[in-house]
């Protein structure tokens, strides 16, 4: 079963958190120095949010799922559509291990699909993108300039 992922940067973690937990009516099931995660069933969404080196705000929103063929066919139906991804294996960010193919819909907000297999002790970090990458996808222009090998945006689960 798939699950909604929505990650927002936010200034103040402490904050943030007391604020969240009002409203989902839950704490956190995750909770580090910079990062604090909720896996909702109502609404059903994998809910993140860090406090790090990035702008204030909706960082990206993603799909979650439970296995690599649910994630192979997400990525397939993405190219079959003419866009542009950027495929990692075995990443290290948010606090998890993760397959991802990360996309940009064509208004530049970056979609993350991702496989999470295993939690990791370190926060990691997604592989930046190349300065030419992030002009292109994060200015005016939007992905379709990008390779299949460019990222865009950079990334965090």
């Amino acid at each position: 079963m798939k699950r909604l992922h929505l990650h927002v940067s936010v200034p103040d973690l402490a904050q943030s958190i007391r604020f969240y937990e009002t409203l989902f009516g839950a704490p956190p099931c995750v909770v580090k120095d910079d990062y604090a995660k909720w896996m909702l069933d109502d609404p059903r969404v994998n809910f993140a949010i860090s406090q790090r080196a990035r702008p204030v705000g909706l960082d990206h929103v993603g799909i979650q799922v439970d296995s690599s063929d649910e994630l192979h066919a997400l990525a397939a139906r993405l190219k079959g559509a003419g866009a542009t991804t950027f495929d990692q294996e075995a990443t290290t960010c948010c606090y998890a291990k993760s397959d991802k193919s990360w996309v940009s819909d064509p208004a530049g907000l970056r979609w993350e699909t991702f496989h999470t297999f295993v939690e990791a002790t370190q926060y990691g970090e997604d592989e930046e993108p190349p300065a030419a990458t992030a002009a292109v996808c994060c200015g005016t222009e939007v992905a379709p300039a990008l390779s299949g090998t460019s990222k865009c945006c950079g990334g965090a689960a």
